[in-house]
């Protein structure tokens, strides 16, 4: 089973194993230290790595007689990079390792000159290039002699010449253009919404002290959106096709992948319609959701990929998200995965409290201290893929094992530019809809009272729906009455209490109880609150579906390595902003897309989205994830880019399912087979069922029995000369 390290301490690992690595693998290694050095920006650490991986794989694929390069010698946008060849040398490892280097490291120093620390990152960086046996002095770009550091040279340079002008505003430090925003700053250690004048629109947050995702301090004041303008850079793989322009302010907007507007608080001639419903439904549900972080509820779950993950289907319409999230209890329709693979065997239960694992996720997926931003998680994942000792470098899972340096230039040419098509089309939506966060709109919906009844105190159609036990009035006699009854009338949340009840974050939670709803917190540190952009899309959800399309094409297998994917957070070590866990919890994953789809939910439970941000950004990752690496393997030349991945087909399937005990279930057969074994067993692994068939034939039908059968969540295999295994829920 593969196991996600901390990421604060994958770096020092990593050193140790490099000289196992390729020189690939280690620059990747100490970009990612870079990133969780720098300023927390998703774009543009999206960007780097992209740009980082194209010097690499130009480096080692210029030395190669079939692959053709992707930037040297060629076009993008409106950027040539002249390139006449290079002859290849005896040593064509050492040459590709020393054109690599070189054009890494002068990417690098040139991209972090201005970090945040960038004394100790430019040390790194120079420590590493002089590790590897470089002349940090040689600065020669005249490739003509036939010196590969000379084009390691040029090749970095010209790569920083693209950057300059690829629509990112390097030069001005990615500052925005000409994007502002609607409403006034909002200072969360104030109660209430402060001046949202548009509750659709994003509200930019004010800080005495500002900390960024990666703990860097910001000085105080308004914190600015972003990138809004994200859409005018140039792309991997995403074409003009995808693209739609619209105009603001005489200003122009490139949307990529446009998913159309989000629901609005659209109140007309004092009616809320039904947009508006939906609007209030998706933000209700994060200060719903926020009341499972308290461990002392008594409430478990099971956490293990025998129940979380393999979700069937995607909704496609915001009308029907209720069918999708459970809205009261927490979670998605997620079937679990009946049988680990790998192993053959059941995946074994793990319980645990629901807020354990809820703050876990929450704070995994963030991307806060000490990490490198969404899409370097997804670098790391994939390294440590990589590292297990079951997993084979097998282009698509087939063919022979690539050499090192091969696999890691072509694994990361491909991550690298999917993760920045993702960057790219999901902040060029967000900078077109400009859409609130829920620390804006929950304060502001109970600031204008309650819709539900108006015969009741408080009401607005602009107001919060009361829902009973997580969304009510407070009344005389409440505890948040106050003094004189000055809160009479207003709304209160069950909700996840917030820091004003933490004196010491790490021996104290702060747990669940009712609070004022104008004083909602999202479960983020007390100096971040919510990232510095709009909701709509979520970038988490964006980047994670897409990287995980790109991990299931890449190695052939949906499945992790060994069948699970692991992270261990220690009890009372884990979280940051308050004591906890309470006990150890293993974030596990079967597949690449479950630990995407865990992501999605983390960001919910800590606040920072509603399910409106969530669902396009993992429908629009797929089709990124897809088209990028389909776009980018086309370079590969030599390879057979008609070899599909493994999707784990079933044999037949299960009718009705769900059942109800005792009633007959149908099993129709798909494949031929002279004998084969039905077997049913429990979550402990025990056998319930067993019953051998002889001469299955296509579109076979047997009934099988449930009257030996409880309420519950079962595995029913058929073994013949395959092997199929189902999930079989029972009430």
């Amino acid at each position: 089973m593969i196991r996600i390290l901390p990421l604060f301490i994958a770096f020092l690992l990593g050193c140790s194993l490099q000289a196992q690595h390729s020189e690939a693998r280690q620059w990747n290694e100490t970009l990612l230290e870079a990133i969780r050095m720098d300023f927390a920006r998703p774009t543009v650490h999206a960007r780097n790595l992209f740009h980082s991986s194209v010097a690499m794989y130009d480096a080692w694929a210029v030395y190669e007689e079939n692959p053709q390069t992707y930037f040297l010698g060629k076009t993008i946008g409106d950027f040539n990079c002249p390139f006449d060849g290079i002859a290849i040398p005896m040593d064509k490892e050492a040459a590709q390792n020393t054109t690599l280097s070189y054009a890494v490291y002068r990417l690098l120093i040139h991209r972090f000159e201005n970090s945040p620390q960038d004394s100790a990152t430019l040390a790194m960086f120079e420590a590493k290039f002089l590790e590897m046996g470089y002349d940090a002095t040689f600065s020669d770009r005249d490739y003509s002699t036939g010196s590969p550091a000379a084009l390691g040279n040029y090749l970095g340079a010209q790569l920083i010449e693209f950057g300059m002008q690829d629509g990112a505003n390097e030069e001005n430090d990615y500052a925005n253009e000409y994007y502002f925003p609607w409403n006034f700053s909002m200072n969360p250690a104030i109660p209430g919404s402060g001046f949202l004048f548009d509750p659709n629109r994003w509200q930019p947050l004010s800080f005495d002290v500002f900390r960024d995702q990666a703990g860097n301090e910001i000085p105080g004041g308004a914190i600015e959106f972003l990138s809004p303008e994200w859409g005018n850079v140039i792309p991997f793989s995403l074409t003009d096709d995808q693209k739609i322009t619209y105009s603001r302010d005489g200003f122009d907007f490139h949307v990529f992948y446009d998913p159309g507007a989000p629901p609005m608080l659209n109140i007309v001639d004092d009616q809320e319609n039904e947009e508006a419903k939906l609007f209030k439904w998706n933000f209700n549900l994060v200060s719903i959701w926020s009341s499972h972080l308290d461990p002392s509820d008594s409430v478990y779950w099971d956490i293990s990929p025998a129940t979380i993950g393999n979700i069937p289907s995607l909704p496609t319409s915001f009308e029907d998200y209720d069918q999708f999230y459970k809205e009261i209890e927490g979670g998605d329709p997620s079937l679990g995965h009946p049988i680990n693979p790998t192993t053959g065997q059941p995946y074994p239960p793990q319980i645990v409290p629901r807020a354990d694992y809820a703050r876990v996720l929450a704070e995994f997926w963030a991307d806060g201290p000490e990490s490198e931003t969404p899409p370097g998680h997804w670098f790391t994942i994939l390294n440590y893929v990589n590292d297990h000792p079951d997993f084979e470098k097998r282009y698509k899972g087939k063919g022979e094992i690539l050499e090192e340096l091969e696999w890691d230039v072509k694994a990361y040419f491909l991550l690298g530019g999917a993760v920045h098509d993702a960057a790219v089309a999901s902040w060029s939506i967000k900078g077109w809809y400009d859409y609130v966060r829920p620390i804006s709109v929950i304060r502001y919906m109970c600031e204008q009272g309650q819709s539900s009844d108006p015969s009741k105190p408080s009401y607005d159609p602009a107001g919060t729906p009361l829902i009973d036990g997580f969304i009510e009035l407070i009344e005389a006699g409440d505890e948040l009455a106050g003094d004189n009854n000055v809160n009479v009338g207003k709304i209160k949340l069950y909700a996840w209490r917030g820091h004003g009840y933490l004196e010491d974050p790490e021996t104290e939670a702060a747990g669940v109880g009712w609070i004022l709803g104008e004083e909602w917190w999202p479960y983020q540190r007390p100096t971040f609150v919510t990232p510095p952009f709009a909701g709509y899309i979520s970038g988490h959800s964006t980047f994670s579906r897409t990287a995980a399309e790109v991990m299931t094409l890449l190695t052939g297998d949906e499945f992790f390595p060994g069948g699970v994917g692991e992270f261990v957070a220690k009890k009372d070590e884990f979280l940051r902003h308050e004591k906890g866990p309470s006990q150890d919890i293993i974030l596990q994953w079967a597949t690449y897309r479950d630990a995407s789809d865990q992501t999605s939910l983390s960001r919910i439970w800590g606040g920072i989205h509603p399910p409106a941000d969530d669902i396009p950004g993992r429908i629009i990752g797929i089709e990124i994830g897809k088209k990028a690496f389909t776009f980018g393997e086309q370079y590969f030349g030599n390879l057979d880019t008609n070899i599909p991945y493994i999707e784990r087909e079933q044999a037949g399937k299960l009718y009705p399912n769900p059942i109800k005990a005792g009633n007959l279930l149908q099993l129709e057969i798909h494949r031929d087979a002279t004998d084969a074994t039905i077997e049913i067993y429990n979550n402990q692994g025990q056998q319930l069922y067993h019953k051998k068939l002889a001469n299955l034939s296509n579109h076979s039908i047997f009934s099988v029995p449930t009257d030996q059968l409880v309420s519950g969540f079962y595995t029913l295999k058929i073994t013949g000369d395959w092997t199929s295994t189902y999930k079989l829920s029972v009430y």
